[in-house]
């Protein structure tokens, strides 16, 4: 008779519970969760169709943009639509291979969307501190790089993870009580030491986000040093606006990773608040990000209105 799923080294399957507790109204938390998901893809979508419509904004700031805009749309359609089936089927069942894999996405996704909002941070840096340069030191080529690099890193970065909770053995429950396969989550079913996959999910994803907001932090003194200089005051208030729009998403990014992964580990907090706050990690950004630009960001909210009214207009 061969083992059962419940006793081999390696499980076939994964069962994800939802929130804990809160199993009698998955069908009412699903109901947001679906909407700010539709509309993190509607908003997205389109800033994605105007950048790609509008040659004028083929420029490296918007190029890096519709970057965010990719990376949010993977790391919400990696984690919600299972997380609606779990609320609406009851369809909580992961192979263990699709579980590492959203595992895989959810982290990588988040490593890459550090790089990019480091990325957008020198390119103010160039267009206000160096402005004779921008073109030459932005290129095509400079931004591709820059979006390879940020590919490169993650799967860099976050592949050990994943080979690290491969090797280990789970010879006991395989229920995870989460929506989604995050890292912690499952490497505590497993029946053997994980210190090593505990501080390294830990240590690496925290090692690499406090560099990146180090030098987003000095890119942004010296702008606000360069901005002092500027004459004009239209000058710096166009400039200033325009690194609002680039804190508001870097708060949006940055506080919500922060607190889910300290949680995770560290935290006393109640399980359903946990995984709750962990969901809206992968819908809030998503869906503000593309919201925040193009609300604050003339250029983008002008090429939306001609992309998508110019049609109406011209059939009239």
């Amino acid at each position: 008779m061969p083992p059962s799923n419940e006793s081999s080294p390696t499980p076939d399957t994964f069962i994800l519970t939802g929130v804990p507790g809160m199993e009698h109204l998955h069908v009412w938390i699903s109901i947001p969760f679906c909407c700010l998901y539709l509309g993190a893809l509607l908003a997205n979508g389109v800033l994605l169709a105007t950048i790609w419509a509008e040659h004028s904004l083929h420029q490296p700031m918007y190029l890096f943009l519709a970057m965010l805009a990719l990376a949010d749309l993977t790391l919400s359609t990696t984690a919600v639509p299972k997380a609606l089936a779990l609320f609406w089927f009851r369809a909580g069942r992961i192979s263990f291979g699709a579980c590492l894999t959203q595992m895989f996405f959810l982290h990588f996704t988040s490593l890459v969307e550090s790089v990019i909002l480091l990325a957008m941070a020198f390119d103010r840096f160039v267009a206000i501190c160096c402005p004779l340069r921008y073109g030459a030191v932005l290129t095509p080529r400079a931004v591709a790089g820059a979006g390879l690099a940020a590919v490169l890193r993650g799967f860099c970065a976050i592949l050990p993870c994943v080979l690290l909770l491969r090797r280990l053995p789970f010879c006991g429950p395989r229920r995870i009580p989460h929506t989604y396969c995050e890292h912690m989550a499952v490497a505590r079913l497993a029946c053997a030491d994980i210190r090593a996959s505990r501080w390294y999910g830990l240590g690496l994803p925290f090692a690499v986000g406090v560099l990146d907001l180090l030098l987003i932090a000095a890119s942004y003194a010296l702008i606000l040093r360069a901005l002092a200089r500027l004459p004009s005051r239209a000058a710096r208030g166009k400039a200033l606006h325009t690194l609002a729009s680039h804190l508001c998403v870097l708060l949006l990014f940055y506080v919500p990773a922060a607190f889910a992964a300290l949680v995770q580990r560290f935290g006393r907090i109640p399980p359903d608040v946990h995984i709750l706050l962990a969901n809206l990690y992968v819908l809030f950004p998503p869906l503000l990000n593309p919201v925040v630009y193009g609300a604050r960001t003339r250029q983008i909210r002008d090429r939306v209105l001609k992309v998508f009214a110019c049609p109406r207009s011209c059939d009239l």
